[in-house]
């Protein structure tokens, strides 16, 4: 099989890159902007009829939740054109597609836990980007979309690395109480997107780490386990914004997804967040040392 990578310099990208090589597949071409920029349609088309490949695994975004409200055409230009220009080329070469969405195309409102069919209602400018572009890939019937959250990897920045980096200067930190969710690890997240790719079990899908947390409670987690000593007050969101004096995107604060779907589908459901989390940690210790070296 032949596989080609967009966003390959992003967390998920990367580690899905490294999952293929671990499996022993070889045929892969990895780009960002500066390989093929996705919102050009000539060097979309180009790239991809070029090559041909038999899975795209769509990872390119706009994922600035915050300045996509400032800056909504831009992102627009990304996440639904861009988009919109991977599907064509997709179709046309035969290609499956594999598309990462996110948890904010819902409004976070929901009592209950969130499945594939609850309705959609993004309250940002980011969500709605990523619907539209969950709209285009459904024109491709060989497509998968998988609705992540809370993503962190070795290859970027994220909650985790925040936290860790601020308790170094701080040892008291004001983290949400009021957002619940599931920190996804891009590792494990990778394995699962290419045991899709190996099959034509189609549609949509929500996939994260299993069980749910607040940034709050994730925060004390991450402390613990890299044995820091910070103290973490829970606070609701509008208190953070009002303490900090920022202005935000809006923010599902239930984002509590069902991964039902992916085991009725024969897909394995990822380890928990806590088990991710402590793996994780290994993995960036293990980069310190070879920094060290």
């Amino acid at each position: 099989m032949k596989f080609l990578i967009t966003g390959f310099k992003g967390q998920l990208g990367y580690d899905i890159n490294r999952e293929l090589l671990k499996r022993g597949y070889e045929d892969i071409i990895t780009v960002d902007r500066e390989e093929m920029d996705i919102t050009n349609k000539e060097e979309v088309d180009r790239v991809i009829k070029k090559y041909k490949p038999d899975v795209i695994f769509h990872c390119a975004a706009w994922t600035a939740v915050d300045k996509a409200e400032e800056m909504a055409d831009a992102c627009r230009l990304v996440n639904v054109l861009g988009t919109k220009n991977i599907v064509d080329a997709s179709i046309e070469v035969g290609a499956k597609i594999i598309y990462m969405s996110t948890d904010y195309v819902f409004d976070g409102t929901k009592d209950g836990i969130y499945t594939e069919e609850d309705q959609v209602n993004p309250k940002s400018v980011y969500g709605q980007t990523k619907y539209d572009g969950e709209v285009e890939v459904r024109r491709n019937p060989n497509h998968f979309i998988t609705r992540i959250s809370w993503v962190f990897g070795i290859n970027g920045s994220n909650f985790i690395r925040t936290m860790l980096k601020l308790s170094d200067s701080h040892d008291t930190l004001s983290v949400v109480d009021d957002q619940i969710g599931s920190p996804t690890y891009t590792v494990d997240l990778a394995r699962l997107l290419v045991d899709m790719s190996e099959t034509e079990k189609y549609g949509t899908y929500n996939a994260t780490n299993e069980g749910y947390v607040s940034w709050a409670d994730f925060a004390e987690y991450i402390f613990k386990v890299n044995n820091k000593s910070v103290k973490v007050n829970h606070v609701s969101t509008e208190e953070y914004l009002e303490m900090t004096g920022t202005v935000q995107a809006y923010r599902p604060r239930n984002s509590r997804l069902s991964k039902d779907r992916l085991e009725e589908n024969g897909f394995n459901r990822l380890p928990s967040w806590e088990d991710a989390t402590r793996r994780y940690s290994e993995e960036l210790k293990g980069e310190e040392k070879i920094l060290r070296r």
